[in-house]
């Protein structure tokens, strides 16, 4: 099985290349290890959590950078089947964040306090999506 934890220096250079002055939505979708997996010597390795408990440890040490930089929730979601897809393929937990802009997203990623929480994240997750969409128009229809 192939993992994705982190953007290829390709999908985050076309990311880069996006306008930073519109807001932006991104889909994340989450595939929890059973056991968090934290570098060693690190100050959460070898206490036997799991990926889901080292994920929340994410969000306390991220959330306070995520909601500084104006970023917010806007919908979140514990996933229950594949209806189009792979079948083998499935995850854990979904969510999207709303940023104000994706230069809020970089402000976020480059705080070294954030750069410190993002630890947490690594040792969460065997496989994650990060899927940037702009936001369109909510309403009846498709």
């Amino acid at each position: 099985m192939t993992s994705f934890i982190d953007p290829s220096r390709a999908n985050f250079e076309a990311f880069k290349a996006l306008p930073r002055d519109e807001p932006i939505h991104m889909l994340n979708l989450l595939l929890y290890r059973e056991e968090a997996a934290y570098p060693e010597g690190h100050e959460h390795a070898g206490k036997g959590w799991s990926g889901r408990r080292a994920y929340q440890e994410y969000g306390k040490t991220s959330g306070p950078i995520f909601q500084r930089v104006g970023g917010s929730i806007v919908w979140r979601g514990a996933f229950q089947t594949m209806v189009t897809g792979p079948d083998d393929k499935r995850w854990h937990d979904g969510f999207v964040a709303q940023y104000p802009n994706s230069a809020a997203f970089f402000a976020m990623i480059k705080d070294p306090d954030y750069q410190l929480a993002v630890v947490n994240r690594t040792a969460a997750l065997v496989d994650s999506r990060l899927i940037c969409f702009k936001p369109g128009e909510a309403g009846e229809g498709f």
